[in-house]
């Protein structure tokens, strides 16, 4: 099926979300659209699946022009969508996920979960996907999550698929499954608009990428061009893909974690007896395949998971005994890796949500007064130093792309004074411009004698930022690395290796592969001094 957008446009009130945009998708095509957050993708995808409805242009499928009053108009014309927040029933199954709002029947007009189930096994069958029709939504990692999604348009034979910024909430072995699962859809003859703002998905998996830029489209490309240059396409300006910072000079202990256990609902220790020093002037960034303590150890410095042993130390202060509220005043910024649950109130405001934790002390408050002037010429201010995408700071939150949701939360943390930043997944979602900016004002926070704590899964951002990286297997530190470690030591360690075993084994790979690279491709990857357990106190 092919698809043609001609001069779609989209106003909200004085906002043009879309000006004018052209777009062909061929079919078996998987056609990459490009561009930062807020640049008018989703709402391009919401106009194509019935959701809103253009202010101007048309829709053509085969050449004849059609009209979407409802996603069920579009998923009856062939196309279906994956939203970046999957619309998901938790506490139903996979399979009644999938019938929900096309339920199969059988005599008398019963609903056939049996149907329902075979559905599911089929398209999973005939995929790969490996997703039982009977597991509860729930109890599903987010990865097989989204191929229920996909399950959903699949059963519905949709002929053009909608992925919505599908890897922002993935693994990189998550993300990797989802490219070849594409690839699959493809060859078996299904169109795949692709809605994403990482440069290096689209050029692995893209056959032609389209670029829009504040709404508008600034440009085509084939999936050879360079990163740079697609990077100065979606953001007008060039971009610096790397991050230029000058060594670290640590001071003091900010952060001491010692014995650390943390154990889950069933009584399973998901931290488990980790010992960790972060100085002032330091970026450590915690790395490990999702799911094994990350999220756990960092909810624990903020007090959101209580441990069952061990101790955790602010600059001296003992945190055991201190409320969230106590740990934030006394200068711990914390940036949640689920920012829609975690980092924003949706139906607040987003000068709102830049001062949750300071509303109610000056300068925002006085005598338990609100001060509305001060909020807003703050939220104004932010807004436009962190380039959040909105029309007004009267907006709520919930009507913010995740990018700029994101946005919000690392404003509201990154602009007070703090002793200790705890980020998990800072630029989960962000475009290469607004990761620009992240990553050089958690340089400033460090260069500015802050003690910075990163969990991400993305390889790349740990060895461009961290000074040190920690490497968390099943609840436990495997060893404490250098920054620039090689990344293939750095993911045998995600495996379980243990650091000199990684360390020999990626040596031997380096040296069967030849003489192909004459520089020592472990050099980085000795234990620091800082990494002794002996050597901590100094």
């Amino acid at each position: 099926m092919r698809l043609e957008l001609r001069g779609i446009t989209k106003r909200f009130g004085s906002f043009t979300a879309n000006d004018a945009i052209d777009l062909v998708v061929e079919p078996g095509q998987i056609h990459a659209l490009l561009g930062e957050n807020g640049a008018g993708k989703s709402t391009l995808m919401n106009v194509l699946y019935g959701l809103y409805q253009p202010d101007a242009g048309e829709v053509l499928l085969d050449g004849e022009p059609v009209t979407f009053d409802g996603p069920g108009a579009a998923m009856a014309a062939g196309i279906g969508m994956v939203h970046q927040h999957f619309m998901l029933v938790p506490v139903f199954t996979v399979a009644e996920n999938v019938a929900l709002g096309h339920e199969p029947t059988a005599g008398a007009g019963l609903l056939s979960l049996g149907e329902a189930r075979r559905q599911v096994a089929d398209v999973a069958a005939r995929f790969g996907f490996h997703v039982d029709p009977d597991a509860m939504v729930e109890d599903l990692p987010v990865g097989v999550q989204q191929r229920v999604e996909i399950i959903k348009a699949l059963s519905r034979d949709a002929k053009i698929l909608i992925l919505d910024e599908p890897t922002a909430v993935l693994t990189p072995q998550e993300t990797d499954e989802l490219i070849e699962i594409m690839r699959q859809l493809r060859d078996a003859g299904t169109s795949i608009l692709f809605i994403t703002h990482k440069l290096r998905e689209v050029r692995a998996v893209a056959d032609r990428i389209t670029v829009i830029r504040r709404g508008k489209v600034v440009g085509t490309a084939e999936p050879t061009a360079p990163e740079t240059e697609l990077a100065s396409l979606m953001v007008g300006r060039a971009v610096s893909l790397g991050v230029e910072r000058t060594p670290a000079e640590p001071g003091d202990v900010v952060l001491r974690v010692e014995s650390l256990t943390v154990r889950d609902a069933v009584g399973t220790a998901v931290v488990d007896g980790v010992d960790l020093d972060v100085r002032a002037g330091e970026i450590v960034a915690v790395a490990g395949v999702q799911g094994n303590g990350q999220t756990e150890l960092a909810q624990a410095v903020l007090g959101l998971v209580h441990p069952t042993a061990g101790s955790l130390h602010l600059d001296g202060t003992d945190l055991t005994g201190l409320s969230v509220r106590d740990r934030l005043r006394a200068g711990l910024g914390f940036v949640p890796e689920d920012r829609s649950t975690d980092g924003v109130i949706a139906d607040f405001s987003i000068q709102e949500n830049l001062v949750l934790d300071l509303v109610d002390a000056p300068p925002y408050s006085r005598r338990g007064a609100i001060d509305r002037g001060r909020l807003r010429r703050n939220a104004e201010q932010r807004v436009v130093e962190f380039d959040v995408r909105t029309s007004s700071v009267d907006a709520h939150a919930g009507t913010l792309s995740g990018g700029n949701q994101q946005k919000v939360v690392l404003a509201r943390e990154m602009s007070r004074p703090l002793r200790l930043l705890v980020a998990s997944q800072p630029t989960r979602g962000l475009d290469v411009g607004s990761i620009e900016f992240v990553h050089q004002r958690i340089v400033r926070e460090r260069d500015n004698g802050t003690a910075v704590v990163i969990v991400s899964t993305e390889l790349d951002e740990v060895v461009a930022l961290a000074d040190r990286i920690a490497v968390m297997y099943r609840g436990r530190v495997v060893g404490v690395v250098p920054g620039g470690t090689d990344r293939d030591v750095l993911g045998l360690m995600m495996a379980g290796v243990p650091l000199d075993e990684a360390v020999a084994q990626t040596a031997a790979h380096h040296t069967t592969l030849g003489a192909l690279d004459t520089a020592p491709p472990t050099q980085a990857a000795q234990p620091t001094q800082a990494a002794q357990p002996e050597e901590e106190g100094r």
